[in-house]
């Protein structure tokens, strides 16, 4: 076991790709599609690598691609939330990370078979999870990648969960379309995500992506990405577990698909431009496709407590047992379109 370069790369005959120790974060991915072209669908924050990211949390200093979020989410508040849950927000706990203890932490380098990259992350003492442990292996005939997490807890704890798959948008107006497998319900998020950039209602449902209620009113379709208004907002589909994004402008689709009964809700991240502060500064574009067990990425409080969510029947965090080890997995293909 060893802590390791801060990168470590694979390369196979499908395509390369790279993994750093921050956060456990996969990026940049490069796929060799059928047809011979090169396509690399992951994001990568443009503030990564230069002297922007000093001083900003572990999950933003170098954001990018695929990571996981254990515990998913962290606690806001918001004076825009209706009182179902604005009563769950409060203030976070004082050793409350962004997301989890793994987004913001270097991961060590574990003995893998050469075919594989794999880490893992030791938590803090007075967590109730032990550590995790996370695989990337290139599938050896596919332009593709498929991912392990596992969890190991030490004490019976009730936790949400997700991934943060988070991908490259082309730079034309509604250049990629966004193609969810059928799901059972979908939710606008309980508050304001930024401010100065909502876009859609406060706690409303719908049923298509192509129809959800905005927050001037009428409804909008929100398959087509990226925006041409800025805008930084949340949508929850609850009830699938796949989705594909379709990239128009450089035809191609990247598909994800996950344990439906682990995560059985996808968090859309919209960040179209809407967050002005640094070290968005009004430029940052990318779409986060995050398969959850969470209510919008809320606080771990507001994730296991008797919200909105879990009162209809949804789960929104996980029940784990003493000494519970779990292990999910997920996949990243790509295919001409």
């Amino acid at each position: 076991m060893t802590d390791g370069p801060d990168y470590r790369d694979l390369v196979w005959a499908q395509g390369s790709l790279t993994v750093q120790r921050l956060g456990a974060m996969l990026a940049p991915v490069t796929f060799v599609l059928a047809d011979g072209r090169q396509v690399a669908p992951m994001h990568i924050a443009p503030w990564a690598g230069t002297p922007a990211e000093a001083g900003l949390p572990g999950i933003l200093k170098r954001l990018r691609g695929e990571w996981p979020c254990v515990p998913f989410g962290y606690t806001i508040d918001d004076p825009t939330a209706p009182p179902d849950w604005a009563r769950l927000n409060g203030t976070a706990a004082p050793d409350e990370e962004i997301h989890g203890h793994s987004s913001n932490s270097d991961w060590t380098w574990i003995k893998d078979n050469g075919e594989s990259l794999a880490l893992e992350i030791e938590y803090p003492a007075q967590s109730p999870i032990r550590r995790l442990r996370r695989v990337v292996t290139p599938d050896p005939i596919a332009a593709a990648v498929d991912l392990s997490l596992t969890i190991e807890v030490k004490q019976a704890c009730r936790l949400p969960l997700g991934l943060h798959p988070t991908f490259r948008l082309p730079t034309v107006a509604g250049g990629a379309r966004i193609e969810p497998d059928p799901f059972v319900s979908g939710r606008t998020f309980p508050g304001t995500v930024e401010p100065s950039a909502p876009l859609f209602a406060i706690d409303a449902e719908f049923e298509s992506l192509a129809s959800v209620p905005l927050r001037v009113g009428g409804r909008g379709d929100a398959t087509h990405v990226p925006f041409a208004d800025d805008t930084e907002d949340l949508l929850q589909l609850n009830g699938l577990g796949r989705v594909s994004l379709a990239n128009l402008d450089e035809r191609y689709r990247v598909t994800l698909s996950w344990d439906q009964s682990v995560y059985p809700s996808l968090l859309l991240w919209y960040s179209n431009r809407g967050r002005k502060g640094a070290p968005w500064n009004g430029r940052h574009v990318a779409l986060g496709m995050e398969p959850i067990c969470s209510p919008f990425g809320l606080g771990p409080n507001s994730a296991a407590a008797d919200n909105p969510l879990a009162r209809s029947g949804l789960s929104t965090a996980r029940d784990f047992t003493d000494g519970e080890i779990l292990t999910t997995r997920y996949r990243i293909e790509v295919n001409p379109l």
